[in-house]
């Protein structure tokens, strides 16, 4: 899909990237917030909408790490980086249960974006670790 579309969906924001006497900068403009989660068959564990972001709520969303990274996907690896870095992560550091129906209501909503989603309706491979010595040493929490 065309993500870095997600990423710069703003003409003013994509235009500040080119202009150097903008102070704007990915990591100030751009956060990817993450959750992993665990996909049960129970209704007690359904959320209605992971379109509008992560789950706070309870244990979720509150155990957090953040630091700064870049885009993410299996082009990327410790020789090839992304031209978009860095960009803000804020990453639930707990795995939560959620409902498959959830997921499956997630599926619908993306279908009826107005962008076409169709390429992220399946399972994606993951980036190659980070090596160390190229990861950010600012943990924050």
């Amino acid at each position: 899909t065309p993500f870095y579309d997600g990423v710069f969906c703003e003409a003013e924001v994509v235009g500040a990237f080119f202009d150097a006497a903008d102070p704007r900068t990915t990591f100030n403009s751009i956060g990817v917030q993450a959750q992993v989660f665990v996909i049960v068959n129970d209704e007690r564990f359904y959320y209605p909408d992971l379109m509008r972001g992560m789950i706070v709520d309870g244990e979720r969303g509150m155990d957090m790490a953040m630091y700064t990274g870049s885009t993410t996907g299996t082009s990327r690896n410790n020789e090839i980086c992304s031209a978009y870095s860095p960009i803000t992560w804020q990453v639930d550091r707990k795995c939560h249960l959620v409902s498959a129906s959830t997921f499956d209501k997630m599926c619908a909503d993306m279908k009826a974006q107005r962008d076409d989603m169709s390429d992220d309706l399946y399972a994606h491979g993951s980036r190659e670790l980070v090596d160390d010595a190229l990861a950010a040493n600012n943990h924050a929490n």
